[in-house]
């Protein structure tokens, strides 16, 4: 019999829970909130439920604590913006405007009166009244979005100035605070740590602010509002507060290492304990600094930094608790219990009871629930353990450590059995492992790897077949998915319909698109990918080694969520996945039309990864895969292929040390899969929401003809690295954020291409959206087309110096 809480040893407890819902509730109240048809009380409910039903999870499942201000509607740095009163002053918000609509359009943007009018038919060379419509612009757009860490979620970046002031300007975070403490639960409140904010954010330059600002100066006007924060904690009874330090496992310039230890003096004189939580990376140099710090506990991630276990347990004070993430919070695996148990014994005999028990990070990057996947394979689902099973699994090993070998532990002992024959059962399945996969990889070779002849002499090559003017337009891939779409999806999977019903009706959907762009003048044309459910999620269903989930949703950004795929085992291409689509869209234009992948390792990063073997040899797998599809559609007339890897940045190792070795065989992974072609043939590849300044060589290394990137939320800024790196290769800066509701004009469209050709040589720059425009409905996404194909235009009238040339 499982003892009391007074009697127990070890604690447990999580840095997070998925805010989305078992089955996507907050994403549909989201929409509807968004299309007009509920209210604000109607989304604030949903919340509210939602928030509920998640503690009595926890609490159920046996945890100490419930973890309070996990919840956002967008995300969590969105929450402390407001939290911390850093609104960007260039919204120019009013006492009007109330708290979730100012939330809202710092995430999505706003189409203000002044703006829609440009949008709607200001086609006008830019260089007439360009002050007043950038301000305009500039007040309209949403804050730029990048990825977490290394991680597939997006949060929102706060923008600072040396005006930028703070002030404690939410009660959102004490009112659900007062939620948890009413339905009776024990609540540590999760606050992103102040460092961790600062850095997180962006510098906006101004035009009195110096060169050598440094965000790190406003730390002293953030301190205040922390205090404030926690003094208001400790008033309604809160008595933990985790704070998230998640740099600390970076590689941090000297100053804001020195920064932690008088921040902390300053905030551990509050009257509520902090844990400070750390994850995604070993600590490493910041180790000893951590553990000397005057806090209450400390997080550390024991997945990814097990070998610093030991000297975290000898350097943290006795009187400390130490939290040791110990199940993974970042996939889907089921946990070796046993082998966790024996990790852990030797540092409870030195640490007693001071240890709590937790998953490595917050469990927002993993689905909610297994209980609703009916219809996976038996002996694959038992080798899985989503964020409620993690809960479970954690309660398994504190009951194991803290009852010891006293008699009567049944079901304790029957829990750890149940889990020792699913780690068994997956680690011996024959369906895992295939030696002629394996054997493909071993014998690959150092010029399978390399296409024929340089860029230059394909180059030369591709102009001269594809005769295609300067600025040549195009789109990353997809457009809008229909409730049409979605209904005859649904039908089919549901065997309502049947095959030939459903490829008719894709045809038809493909049709559609290609003749749409056709008619709004786009230069080299895409399918629109109707028939497709998610651009990682399609490959994987076509993939040997892959299963997937009815409700496996994780939270991507917003009310945006993907359902990852999960590789099990070996991975290889039984059939060809994509010719027979692009040969038909083919057959409809006499345009270029491009053939769409996704490349190995964005397949990868955005899937479940098996951890039974190091992911290169994963990717390499993977890549052989697509490039058997790349030849595929190269024989079928298919002459550009473009290949996306828009996770090839956050796969980059925490550290720098790391980089090096993770870009060689990640680049090479996608040379493998894009080499297999003739010069003729023009390799694309996409790249979106990432910081690439500094991994630019190794994009270069990609060798990719030509490369379209997210640019736009930066107001170009991604770009400039590219030009002062003299990138070689073609390349389409985005010229309009695909995430946002507004429709941008002509004229903001024909700016960013002139910023774009001050760095850029002109004959090597596209034009073309961020992203692509599978969110978005057919009536904006052709207004905005129409205007990016306008900007095109105005770019080969004003900004090519000579006379037009075949690009």
């Amino acid at each position: 019999m499982a003892q009391t809480r007074t009697q127990t040893l070890i604690q447990t407890h999580i840095l997070g829970f998925p805010r989305i819902g078992a089955k996507r509730e907050l994403k549909f109240a989201l929409e509807k909130y968004w299309r007009g048809d509920s209210t604000i009380h109607e989304l604030e409910d949903v919340a509210k439920q939602l928030r509920a039903k998640h503690w009595a999870i926890q609490k159920e499942s046996g945890l100490e604590w419930v973890t309070v201000g996990d919840f956002a509607f967008y995300d969590h740095i969105a929450n402390h913006i407001q939290l911390l009163g850093c609104e960007p002053a260039r919204f120019k918000f009013n006492e009007k405007d109330g708290e979730l609509e100012r939330y809202f359009t710092m995430a999505r943007g706003r189409i203000d009166a002044k703006h829609q009018e440009h949008s709607e038919g200001s086609h006008a060379c830019a260089t007439h009244g360009q002050s007043e419509l950038s301000a305009s612009l500039e007040a309209s757009a949403a804050l730029e979005m990048t990825k977490w860490f290394d991680t597939n979620y997006h949060y929102l970046v706060p923008e600072f100035t040396i005006a930028t002031e703070f002030a404690l300007n939410s009660n959102r975070l004490f009112n659900e605070v007062n939620e948890a403490l009413a339905l009776g639960h024990e609540v540590k409140v999760v606050l992103q740590g102040p460092l961790s904010f600062l850095w997180l954010g962006k510098v906006k330059h101004t035009d009195n602010q110096p060169q050598d600002f440094d965000r790190l100066d406003l730390l002293e006007k953030l301190l205040p509002v922390y205090d404030q924060i926690l003094a208001r904690l400790h008033q309604l009874g809160v008595k933990w507060v985790q704070i998230d330090e998640p740099i600390l496992g970076l590689d941090l310039p000297h100053a804001w290492r020195n920064a932690y230890e008088p921040t902390y003096i300053r905030l551990s004189q509050n009257r509520v304990q902090i844990l400070l939580a750390t994850y995604f990376s070993p600590l490493e140099e910041n180790l000893r600094q951590v553990c000397q710090l005057p806090i209450a506990g400390l997080h550390i991630d024991a997945i990814k930094a097990p070998h610093e276990l030991t000297s975290v347990v000898d350097w943290l004070p006795l009187n400390k608790i130490l939290s040791l993430g110990v199940i993974d919070g970042r996939n889907i695996w089921r946990t070796d219990l046993d082998a966790v148990c024996e990790q852990l014994k030797p540092i409870i005999e030195k640490r007693g009871a001071h240890l709590w028990l937790a998953p490595s990070c917050s469990l927002l990057h993993v689905p909610v629930s297994l209980e609703h996947e009916d219809k996976m394979d038996a002996e694959l689902k038992s080798w899985l353990s989503f964020a409620c099973e993690k809960l479970n699994e954690l309660q398994i090993v504190k009951q194991a450590l803290n009852e010891g070998d006293h008699e009567g532990n049944k079901a304790t002992a029957e829990a750890l059995e149940q889990a020792r024959k699913a780690v068994s059962s997956r680690r011996n399945s024959k369906r895992v492992h295939r030696e002629n996969v394996k054997a493909r990889v071993t014998a690959l070779t150092e010029t399978d790897d390399t296409r024929h002849s340089s860029f230059k002499t394909r180059q030369t090559l591709q102009r001269k077949h594809f005769s295609l003017p300067n600025f040549p337009t195009t789109t990353i891939g997809s457009f809008p998915q229909t409730s049409e779409i979605r209904v005859a999806r649904a039908a089919f999977k549901n065997q309502q319909i049947s095959a030939e019903h459903y490829e008719a009706k894709m045809r038809e959907e493909i049709g559609h698109a290609v003749r749409r762009q056709e008619e709004l003048g786009i230069d080299v044309l895409v399918h629109g990918e109707a028939e497709r459910n998610d651009m990682v999620e399609y490959f994987g269903e076509q993939l040997q080694g892959f299963v997937f989930t009815q409700y496996g949703w994780v939270q991507s950004y917003g009310s945006r969520c993907v359902k990852p795929p999960i590789i099990y085992g070996d991975v290889f291409r039984a059939s060809p996945m994509t010719v027979e689509w692009s040969k038909y869209a083919q057959s409809l234009t006499s345009k270029p039309m491009k053939g769409m992948l996704t490349g190995p390792i964005t397949i990868l990063q955005w899937s479940f990864v098996r951890d039974d073997q190091p992911r290169k040899e994963t990717a390499l797998q993977i890549a052989l895969a697509i490039r058997d599809e790349v030849v595929d559609l190269e024989r079928a007339g298919i002459r550009m292929i473009q290949i996306d890897e828009p996770a090839i940045r956050e796969g980059l190792p925490l550290r720098h040390k790391d980089w090096k070795n993770y870009l060689n065989w990640a680049t090479r992974a996608f040379r493998i899969s894009a080499s297999g072609v003739e010069d003729l043939t023009q390799i694309h590849t996409h790249m979106c929401y990432s910081e690439f300044n500094d991994i630019l060589p190794h994009i270069a290394a990609m060798d990719a003809d030509v490369i379209t990137i997210e640019t736009s939320r930066s107001n170009m800024e991604l770009l400039e690295g590219f030009g002062t790196f003299a990138y070689p290769n073609e390349i389409g800066p985005g010229v309009y954020d695909i995430h946002s509701p507004r429709i941008p004009s002509t004229d903001e469209m024909f700016q960013l291409l002139e910023k774009a050709a001050r760095v850029i040589p002109v004959e090597n720059l596209w034009v073309n959206p961020d992203c692509g425009l599978k969110t978005r409905g057919w009536s904006e996404t052709e207004t905005a087309l129409a205007n990016m194909v306008a900007a095109a235009k105005l770019a080969r009238k004003h900004l090519v110096k000579e006379p037009q040339k075949a690009h």
